[in-house]
């Protein structure tokens, strides 16, 4: 027989077990053989990936009749090998549980209960009050009179839960019905990394993968807990550990993660920014800095405009009344053919380098500690135990979640670090880059097909009113270049614009007619539709129809409160679910009057990941197969047969009664039946790209029509090419689906796995690795090489840009091709509030002053109703003596998001099966607290009942001479289950928004704790 890895384990695991027992005595070794084939006999098998976080373990699934008996981790997978969280090991019981929805569930305006309807019925409503809201709220023409065609009645959230094509379809029929208030989780839980990676590198995707962070020389985990949230990513942090790594942890609270730590520094919540600034002025002070990696593939040596100025918080070009900047004296110096000015010595005042040192100069170590309120000698050794790995010898890394990104500084916070790797040379190399640990498990696949209003798939700017022909639009989002050395990637933008198009419209999108250009629904120049905006014009009644796809925005949004009395407004509303969830019940919730609620709600069953196939991509970006194992139950029906089916419900009721601009409906490209049957597959390729006619490949051969496009490097801007999305250009050619792939074989010997399932961009594991080689293509650190020169062509990873090494000067092509210097940027000129990242106050503080300026918060952070007063109003608090307490939400490892798959599990509620809210012994004595006992946790906005966890982990912070205590409370819990489980820790937290992003602040906002009763 073939001895796989996995026959391996069964055989040598029977072995030991059966020698080890018999060796006592027990002859247990044929029973325990035959109970195990009892347990899966004549069941069939198939690989799923785990639903929960964004690692993507495979799973097993075993079932019979088409139904699931079992489920264990697949040691195949080099990701996971074979381990399982407690979430992932208990899939088996999200498979089989009484408490799944499985029929369609209607409850009508003002009603008490459900009612359960057939789909038929059910679809069939639904379209009718989609296109008569649609054609009631569709807008030509916006008040400057600009061509918009959008619809603004209709509103979506969702979803991080679907699978890759689901999410496809998904966002191509919103768009098809003109919806521009598109969101999803991403907007929650890492929006601000996007812009901030995007800025520094050029793409906002983690820059390595799981399995790479084994191999690290040094490792701090900073804004999570990974061992807790990711502990099968955590697997690799020990792999590093055991190869000599250090690992360092900076949290307010000492977790998992740094119970395993070999340094652990605490911080007060929202000041991450001081900590980095001060690491930022120990690499300049010491010239700790990687001088060839920083002087030529960063900006560095660029000179800004001779008027930039920073002054008292506040980079020059700020307008107090519009609270913006105007980014005019942000700007590179040129010379007379476009080509910037740099000084390679880094000695010129008005150079990035200077700039950085005269700008962290102010970050000195008693500055940082009085803010943060880290003991000096901790973060003294984090200083030293980081910067250490600079230059090509060592690498480290960097994890982090959303105790960074949840902030009104959120994008600055990650843009730090990625200016820290840059000084260091951590990026592109092996066991380097900035890691974004997501915690939805296709937050990545639903980012990259842009369910989020600004962005179409792969990251293509949205349109906007000011743009009203394909002609404009190109212009605009095309990047041109004079640097003689940049590749300029973004150059291909109209290849890529127009084969989406191709995707949407299909015959219907010809050049006569900008390639249904028109047809795209257009945002306003400037406009927010993201998601504290959207739930702010639902309170108004700006809208009447409501998607809630795989969401709970009643305990997921901030100011949870406030998102739950904004449903009410609505006229309907769809909800589609595994389970029942305070978003589908919000009509029945606490507080409410169901007689008074006129909103109309369709809660729809969907298949879980089990029950479907289709892909999904972890925060890598390794995009997996996952297959259908068993059937739904009941009449529950996978996401994307459900999107097929409204689509062609809406387009009929188009073309048989008109309606408001029925061209981008009934146009829509939409066949994706293959034998009578929905086919994810055909999606699939859509994605991929086909040639729409026959075309002259490079070698002189014909591409004939239908045939798939090997990668997006063959994609045209004449109409001859479709593609759904250019970065997903490469995973189905001709050769077949390249996200099935099995082979774990590591032939880079540095755990690239490249024939293990796929990964964009051309299948790239490390990117920017460009950056790990020197001149002439050899890697800098050549015991852990990711690529190489071989003297014709790169060799190891798929290198990211094809052209010859820097030393050819005329074909050469610097590292960091989607920038259009083709460097990185430690200066960040293309963000809303500065191009450093500078310290200011959480909105909600216990500290009336900003220690490093006269600014206390980010002056262009996004506010709502400031000006309000009293309880339940949007107050922001700074000092209020009403609430004095630092509160962060986090989570647990037994649940997931809001729990909505997790609460329902009786093994993990039985685990977890109630909030806490965790005090430190000091915050307890003074309140008089005991552990075990129920308290209430208050803010502004609302409040929630908890048990007091009164442990060592949380200890009182000393700033400036005062005592500021600090408290945490996860967000796993609502009011549907379990019984006394507690409610959404979101009905504490404030409406504010990051500026470039609008991320909530969920990390750091005030509360009072009373003991109950």
């Amino acid at each position: 027989m073939k001895l796989t890895r996995r026959t391996f384990l069964k055989v040598s695991g029977a072995t030991v077990a059966g020698l080890s027992l018999s060796g006592v005595g027990f002859g247990f070794k044929s029973s325990r053989a035959y109970a195990a084939e009892l347990r899966t006999k004549g069941a069939s098998v198939a690989t799923t990936i785990c639903p929960y976080c964004s690692v993507s373990c495979s799973i097993l699934a075993h079932a019979v009749d088409g139904k699931i008996i079992n489920t264990e981790g697949d040691p195949d997978a080099p990701i996971n090998r074979g381990a399982l969280c407690s979430k992932g090991a208990s899939l088996y019981h999200l498979a089989v549980n009484d408490d799944r929805v499985t029929k369609p569930l209607y409850r009508e305006p003002y009603g008490k209960e459900w009612k359960e309807v057939s789909w038929n019925w059910a679809l069939d409503e639904i379209a009718k009050l989609a296109k008569k809201s649609r054609d009631a709220s569709f807008v030509e023409k916006n008040a400057k009179g600009e061509t918009v065609n959008r619809t603004e009645g209709i509103a979506s959230v969702g979803s991080a839960a679907l699978d890759n094509e689901e999410c496809y379809i998904y966002q191509k029929f919103l768009r098809g019905l003109g919806l521009t208030y598109i969101e999803h989780q991403a907007r929650l839980c890492h929006s601000s990394t996007v812009p901030a990676l995007a800025e520094s590198f050029g793409r906002g995707a983690m820059t390595n993968h799981y399995i790479d962070i084994g191999n690290s020389d040094c490792i701090m985990v900073m804004g999570g807990n990974s061992a807790e949230t990711h502990p099968v990513a955590f697997k690799w942090v020990m792999k590093a550990i055991e190869n000599g790594a250090t690992l360092i942890h900076c949290d307010p609270r000492f977790t998992r993660t740094s119970s395993k730590a070999h340094i652990y520094a605490r911080l007060r919540s929202g000041t991450d920014i001081a900590f980095l600034g001060g690491m930022i002025k120990y690499i300049l002070d010491n010239d700790l800095i990687d001088k060839f990696y920083v002087q030529n593939y960063t900006n560095a040596s660029f000179l800004i405009n001779k008027d930039f100025k920073f002054d008292d918080g506040l980079f020059s070009g700020y307008n107090p009344e519009t609270r913006k900047y105007d980014k005019a004296t942000w700007e590179y110096q040129k010379d007379a053919d476009g080509v910037i000015l740099k000084d390679p010595t880094l000695q010129d005042p008005n150079c990035v380098y200077q700039l950085l040192k005269k700008h962290y100069s102010r970050y000195d170590v008693d500055k940082v500690i009085s803010v943060t309120g880290t003991a000096k000698e901790d973060l003294m050794r984090v200083y030293k135990a980081y910067t250490a790995t600079a230059g090509p010898g060592k690498s480290a890394t960097i994890m982090y979640a959303m105790g960074w990104t949840q902030h009104t500084v959120g994008v600055q916070n990650i843009r730090a670090m990625s200016m820290i790797q840059l000084l260091l040379g951590n990026i592109g190399v092996a066991g380097g880059g900035v890691n974004a640990l997501r915690g939805e498990s296709n937050v990545q696949g639903s980012t990259d097909f842009a369910l989020l209003f600004h962005i179409f798939p792969g990251y293509l700017k949205a349109p906007l009113a000011t743009l009203p022909t394909l002609a404009d639009y190109l212009k605009t989002n095309t990047p041109t270049t004079k640097e003689p050395q940049s590749l300029n990637w973004w150059s291909n933008t109209p290849k890529y614009t127009v084969s989406l198009l191709k995707a949407f419209f299909g015959d219907a999108a010809t050049k006569d007619n900008d390639f249904g250009y028109g047809w795209w629904p257009k945002n306003d120049a400037g406009a927010d539709y993201s998601w504290l905006n959207l739930f702010d014009q639902m309170s108004k009644g700006k809208f009447s129809g409501f998607f809630a796809w795989g969401m709970n925005p009643a305990c997921s949004g901030a100011n949870a409160g406030k998102v739950r009395k904004a449903l009410g407004q609505l006229d309907w509303m769809v909800n589609v679910n595994l389970f029942p969830n305070e978003t589908g019940q919000f009509w029945k919730g606490p507080g409410m009057d169901p007689a008074k609620v006129k909103t109309a709600v369709f809660m729809l069953p969907c298949a879980a990941c089990m029950e479907k196939e289709g892909s999904i991509i972890n925060s890598g970006r390794w995009s997996q197969w996952r297959y259908k194992c068993a059937n739904p139950p009941g009449q529950a029906m996978p996401d994307g047969e459900i999107i097929d089916e409204l689509q062609k419900r809406i387009k009929a009721l188009y073309k048989k009664e008109g309606g408001a601009f029925p061209a981008p409906v009934v146009n829509l490209a939409w066949d994706y039946e293959e034998n009578g049957h929905f086919s994810v597959r055909k999606i699939a390729r859509e994605i991929n790209g086909y040639y729409t006619q026959d075309v002259a490949g490079a070698d002189g051969a014909t591409l004939k029509k239908g045939t798939q496009v090997a990668n997006f490097v063959g994609l045209k801007d004449d109409g001859s090419t479709v593609c759904g999305n250019w970065l997903y250009g490469g995973s189905y050619p001709e050769a077949g689906n390249m996200l099935m792939r099995r082979d774990n074989v590591d032939a880079s010997g540095i755990g690239l796995y490249s024939n293990w399932a796929w990964c964009w961009p051309l299948n790239r594991r490390i990117v920017y690795n460009r950056s790990s080689v020197d001149f002439d293509g050899n890697p800098r650190r050549p015991e852990m090489p990711v690529i190489k020169w071989d003297g014709s062509k790169w060799v190891g990873d798929v290198a990211d840009n094809a052209a010859p090494p820097m030393s050819n000067k005329e074909a050469g092509k610097l590292p960091y091709i989607m920038n259009w210097e083709g460097v990185a940027r430690l200066f960040g000129p293309g963000l809303a509030d500065g191009p450093f990242p500078e310290h200011y106050e959480p909105l909600e503080c216990p500290v009336e002053k900003n220690a490093f300026s006269a600014q206390r918060i980010n002056p262009v952070v996004k506010l709502f109703n400031e000006k309000g007063e009293g309880e339940g109003k949007d107050v922001y608090l700074t000092c209020d003596p009403r609430y004095p307490i630092v509160c962060s939400t986090y989570r647990v490892v037994e649940h997931w998001q809001t729990g909505l798959m997790t609460r329902w599990n009786k093994q993990l509620v039985e685990l977890m099966p109630q909030n806490f809210v965790e005090i430190s012994k000091e915050l307890a004595a003074l309140k008089g607290i005991k552990n075990g006992e129920m308290v209430i946790v208050k803010s502004p906005r609302g409040q929630i009942e908890a048990v007091a966890n009164v442990t060592a982990r949380f200890k009182p912070f000393t700033i400036n001479g005062q005592t500021v205590h600090q408290v945490g409370t996860t967000w796993h819990f609502g009011w549907c289950a379990p019984d006394n489980g507690g409610d959404s820790a979101n009905l504490l937290t404030p409406t504010v928004g990051d500026a470039n992003t609008l991320i909530p602040e969920s990390k750091a906002f005030m509360v009072n704790i009373e003991r109950k009763g």
